[in-house]
């Protein structure tokens, strides 16, 4: 990763497109985006490929074409969807994508043309070791790659993740509260947000094991149910606690001024990126409910 360039960011033309996409893909891979200033998903990404563009200054160009202005260019290369994105190397298209990219997936395609940063290769093999079960290693890997590159706050997040995974919750509060505000507003960082909420909130129930025996005695009790659904989704039982959310929202609606209903809306929300399906679903179901 290049520090001392200044991010390759262009508006292209018509006049310009053989200068600055052609001719400059014979040094380093230029990355054009067809996109439309009305469409949303392409504003999106192209703010997300201009972030790249900065953290990896001189690294690889960013073009941008807006399809309204340069009607040539869009029927030269046959664009027909936005946002699109056109890959050149060595002076000829190698790679072309429809559709809006999130930015892991903008990462991997750099990484094709090699601009990527070793750190984040650590961090992949530290979540390899981790799902195998080798934490300790993953903590060492992470801790080598935060030593190696202190910039790459996805590193220092990784290692949240991980210290909540092992319920090392005052740990895991302490690095994300050192990450900054741009890291913790991150897709990554709402979702490890989260997740913190709802393991502070499984530490003052009666815990999993309790609480399931009390439900046994008690079938009809929507305290146990939400403090039952708090503890699953804290341990990343998203389905089995929002379907306890979902039993005391048919029961009850007004539980707790609606706190049901609330839950399963902070869900959605949470999920809204991670997993997209599970949050539509889930909206729908409670929508239904509400009609």
């Amino acid at each position: 990763m290049s520090t001392e360039n200044k991010p390759l960011i262009f508006e292209v033309s018509q006049n310009n497109f053989e200068d600055l996409v052609i001719h400059n893909s014979n040094h380093i891979p230029v990355i054009v985006e067809f996109m439309a200033v009305w469409a949303g998903p392409c504003i999106q990404m192209a703010d997300e490929l201009s972030q790249l563009a900065t953290e990896f200054s001189g690294d690889f160009i960013f073009a941008k074409i807006d399809i309204d202005e340069q009607e040539e260019l869009k029927t030269q290369f046959f664009v027909t969807n936005v946002p699109t994105i056109v890959v050149f190397k060595d002076g000829v298209e190698v790679q072309r994508e429809e559709g809006q990219y999130r930015t892991d997936e903008l990462r991997l395609l750099l990484k094709h043309y090699g601009v990527f940063r070793e750190s984040d290769e650590m961090r992949e093999r530290a979540r390899e070791k981790h799902l195998a079960g080798e934490t300790s290693e993953a903590i060492m890997l992470l801790t080598q790659a935060i030593n190696s590159d202190p910039a790459n706050v996805r590193v220092a997040l990784d290692m949240v993740q991980i210290f909540l995974d092992i319920n090392e919750l005052e740990q895991a509060e302490g690095l994300f509260n050192k990450v900054g505000d741009e890291a913790q507003k991150s897709e990554i960082g709402l979702a490890i947000s989260s997740q913190l909420n709802f393991k502070k909130l499984a530490r003052s129930t009666q815990g999993v094991e309790v609480l399931q025996v009390l439900l046994v005695e008690d079938a009809d009790n929507n305290q146990v149910k939400f403090d039952l659904a708090i503890c699953f989704i804290a341990q990343h039982d998203i389905d089995q606690g929002v379907d306890l959310l979902f039993k005391i929202q048919q029961n009850d609606s007004n539980y707790k001024e609606g706190a049901a209903r609330e839950m399963i809306g902070m869900i959605c929300n949470m999920l809204e990126k991670t997993n997209p399906e599970a949050s539509a679903a889930y909206r729908q179901k409670l929508s239904n409910l509400l009609s």
